[in-house]
């Protein structure tokens, strides 16, 4: 434990630093980074430690003489620590090159205060062991990455998603506050262990509270509706960082819940898994459906908390039918699916960010040939994509497929959890393909074919420190795909502290598995290898001549002939169209020289949809009907309280 206090030190110690050194801009972006580096890097080291070793650390301190603020770190907690303070701290280095604007200097000091106060909240979720350690850093860590979020205040939208964003994470707050508040008023101990005694029914309501409270965090549809508006508007290292690590301090709440609550019916299992199809699903047919790129990254969020749900609700449902292999495959593949997003998503975030650095614009119609340009970003983002497609070698395989094992070791079962195996199975598959149609989409629009502004021409790719952080981060998807056994016998040590039993058959299982994969992975490069050095032979002093394609009868080709994202997925989404109505404007002209018009769509999301007709608007029409209320006068503000003392006397 002390070893993670001197990592909150140093990472503090950064953020504090950077305000008194913004004035030189340069020099406090590198000592703030290089402390804050330190911090991560030495908390990850020990957290690796801990994971591998089992070790379990408990820490207490009584503040103001009124309470305890109490930490654990067990398996589970350092599991997900891992990946905050991985993903912490290439997003920390990533944002020396980000934030280049010598003129907001204070802006990005307070930016940097605010970044290391919300990693170490992070670190503080999974390390809290009562109920008020828990909420204290959940609230901090709200506020720090509501701030984060509108580092761009001067703009509208951007204070309009951070306003978003505020409220659903208040709201959310507000439930994981009504289900410890129920805990307490039956157990009357601040320990989340004491609910395991509690009647079913209790239990079922503290859950229930508890998946609101944490899917909205996580971004479970229908209360994802503030991603696709926070993470394109926050700095694209907050966005990694947001989207890849923070919404899965929402899975680790689920996690601890069942846990603790020690619920062995499956229902819950069901209504996880049920959750988790839907989400992923929706997230990546509304993903398809966008024109901003960053916003397309925070739809494909919601498509992989559906994964990692979907894994645990058959880790669920196995652990309720005393099928062990169901239960701790389905988990492993779900909690290894939380360090493999992490990854991916903030490599794509990052790539994203780099893109919008370089050409000033995240409209997909708007982008093309980045390729050319832009290679160490095209291929970084190509592997990000492959990986999170679910494509081998990479990492976003190994977790589904693993997912896919413990659906398949499901079907053996009878009637519901036969049923429910087998949507699991059916509806990774889906989400699979649609997967690999979006990215198909993003990367052959945006880094392939040829630009489609004048300016793109002319790019120069820059910045070491993007670089860096994008290759390490593709790296890692990499090194997870080919040698998986390593990570895998990591997250079996988490799936033991959840209290899942795992035995020497599962994890012999997995290995061979892994041994499989690697083997075959190492063939295929070596064919591949084989292939390429055969052409290279065949083709040694040989002319080669370079020309145009056959033009299609274009005498003239220009780069507006080109697909755009909205063809791309036209075909795709009109299958979806009940779920995932288009809105367009159709234009139609008779005229025989037609003048210039433009064509615009967009993508209804119907849980947004819905929740804004059915419950915000409503809200805020009642609370117009209060502004009389609100009138500027003194006096009768004065008296409002008065009346307000004067009853509560009545009951005190």
């Amino acid at each position: 434990m002390t070893i993670f206090f001197l990592s909150f030190a140093l990472i503090i110690g950064g953020g504090i630093l950077s305000l008194f050194l913004y004035r030189s801009f340069t020099l406090m972006k590198t000592v703030t980074i290089l402390l804050m580096t330190c911090g991560c890097l030495s908390g990850l080291v020990d957290a690796l430690f801990k994971v591998f070793h089992s070790e379990t650390t408990v820490f207490s301190v009584c503040y103001l003489h009124l309470f305890t603020l109490a930490f654990k770190i067990d398996a589970l907690s350092a599991f997900f620590i891992i990946p905050i303070l991985g993903v912490s701290l290439f997003a920390v280095l990533y944002s020396f090159d980000y934030l280049h604007d010598s003129n907001k200097g204070f802006q990005s000091a307070s930016s940097y205060l605010f970044l290391s106060i919300l990693i170490i909240a992070m670190v503080s979720v999974v390390m809290a062991h009562n109920m008020i350690t828990f909420m204290l850093a959940w609230e901090t860590m709200s506020l720090s990455s509501f701030f984060l979020v509108i580092y761009d205040y001067q703009e509208e939208t951007t204070r309009k998603a951070g306003f978003l964003y505020f409220a659903f994470t208040h709201i959310g707050a507000l439930f994981i506050l009504a289900a410890f508040g129920v805990s307490y008023a039956f157990t009357g101990s601040f320990q989340l262990e004491a609910t395991a005694n509690l009647p079913f029914t209790i239990k079922a309501i503290i859950f229930g509270l508890a998946l609101i409270g944490f899917g909205s965090k996580a971004g479970i549809f229908p209360f994802h509706i503030w991603l696709p508006y926070a993470h394109p508007a926050a700095p694209s290292h907050i966005s990694a960082l947001l989207s890849g690590v923070m919404i899965k301090t929402g899975i680790y709440g689920i996690i601890r819940m069942y846990s603790f609550l020690g619920i062995d019916t499956p229902v819950f299992g069901t209504v996880i898994l049920l959750l988790g199809v839907i989400s992923g699903i929706l997230g990546v047919v509304y993903a398809l459906g966008q024109h901003d790129l960053k916003k397309l990254l925070a739809y494909c969020s919601v498509e992989n908390i559906g994964i990692i749900l979907i894994g645990m609700g058959i880790g669920m449902i196995g652990a309720s039918h005393s099928n062990t292999q169901m239960a701790v495959i389905g988990f492993t593949g779900g909690l290894l699916h939380v360090l493999n997003h992490a990854i991916f998503k903030s490599l794509l975030f990052m790539g994203a960010g780099v893109v919008l650095h370089q050409t000033g614009t995240r409209s997909i119609e708007q982008l093309g040939g980045l390729m050319k340009k832009l290679p160490v970003t095209g291929t970084c983002f190509l592997i990000g994509s492959l990986a999170i497609s679910g494509i081998p070698p990479f990492n976003g395989f190994i977790s589904e497929f693993l997912i896919y094992y413990s659906g398949f070791s499901g079907i053996r079962l009878d009637e519901i959890p036969f049923i429910l195996s087998t949507m699991a199975v059916l509806s990774l598959a889906v989400i699979g393909g649609l997967a690999l149609a979006c990215f198909t989409k993003v990367v052959g629009i945006v880094f392939l074919g040829e630009p489609r502004k004048k300016h793109d021409i002319r790019l120069i790719e820059t910045g070491a420190c993007f670089k860096v952080s994008m290759i390490c981060l593709a790296s890692f998807c990499a090194i997870i795909g080919v040698f998986p056994e390593i990570f895998i016998r990591i997250t079996f040590h988490a799936v033991e502290a959840i209290g899942i039993p795992v035995q020497q058959v599962h994890l012999a299982t997995c290995s061979a598995m892994a041994r499989n994969i690697t083997w075959i992975v190492i063939l295929f490069a070596g064919l591949l290898g084989g292939v390429f050095l055969f052409r290279f032979i065949v083709y040694q002093g040989k002319d080669i001549r370079v020309s145009s394609t056959w033009g299609c009868g274009f005498a003239k080709e220009s780069p507006r002939i080109q697909y755009t994202g909205s063809s791309f997925a036209a075909s795709i989404l009109k299958i979806f169209t009940p779920v995932a109505p288009l809105k367009s404007n159709d234009a139609v002209t008779n005229d025989l020289f037609p003048e210039k018009w433009q064509y615009h769509s967009k993508q209804i999301d119907i849980g947004e949809t819905v929740i804004m007709s059915s419950i915000v608007q409503p809200i805020l029409l009642l609370f117009n009907k209060q502004r009389w209320i609100q009138h500027g006068d003194i006096h009768l503000y004065i008296g409002y309280i008065l009346l307000t003392i004067i009853i509560l006397l009545f009951f005190v």
